[in-house]
């Protein structure tokens, strides 16, 4: 599903309870409130991670190195099921498996022309036994896969055949997940009852 008018987010409260929702299409700005996402990373049986590049379309953050997939749970939509949705969606990923593995991490961000994420975004491992890709144009410029020690060292986007820099949201988690060891596929998984409260309704 592209982003349309009907899409809805979740808004949240600075203590992550749900307190309404917005049309995904108005409530990135200046003054972006704060609400629900994730974020993640896909690998293959190899432990390769699979990088995107957002379409130069996107009105936030266009063109930019980023994770496999980001994207907003609707409105009562499980979390996990919201990954396996945007990943079919965006890329055709055919999921495998999916682990939470950050569930705590928040962010803010602001993009050159002034918007701004603000995002209660967990962070999910995602595996898959097919590396095929259909990524929708519309969503994704980009894809590709690379073994993830090459991945963190090109976060900053100073070496590597990754030469530019990764989106802000993505060098965060990078950093914390670089942390649980050399081997994703390895990495180990988070406590669902720290998730914010607004992905356990």
């Amino acid at each position: 599903m592209s982003e349309t008018a009907e899409e809805r987010v979740v808004l949240c409260s600075a203590h992550g309870d749900a307190i309404g929702t917005a049309p995904k299409s108005v409530v990135h700005h200046q003054e972006t409130p704060l609400h629900l996402a994730f974020s993640c990373y896909v690998f293959d049986a190899e432990g390769r991670a699979l990088v995107t590049r957002r379409a130069r379309s996107k009105s936030v953050f266009p063109g930019v190195r980023t994770n496999s997939c980001c994207g907003h749970p609707a409105p009562g939509e499980p979390m996990t099921d919201a990954v396996r949705r945007r990943l079919k969606e965006e890329l055709g990923v055919v999921v495998t498996r999916v682990d939470l593995i950050l569930p705590t991490f928040r962010y803010r961000a602001t993009a050159a022309d002034g918007t701004v994420e603000n995002e209660l975004c967990p962070v999910y491992r995602v595996v898959t036994a097919d590396d095929r890709l259909s990524p929708d144009t519309a969503e994704v410029d980009d894809a590709w896969w690379v073994p993830w020690s090459e991945f963190c060292v090109a976060v900053d986007g100073s070496s590597g055949p990754d030469a530019d820099p990764l989106s802000p949201w993505a060098a965060e988690q990078v950093r914390q997940l670089d942390e649980l060891g050399p081997d994703p596929l390895r990495w180990p998984t988070g406590e669902p009852g720290l998730l914010p409260l607004a992905a356990l309704r």
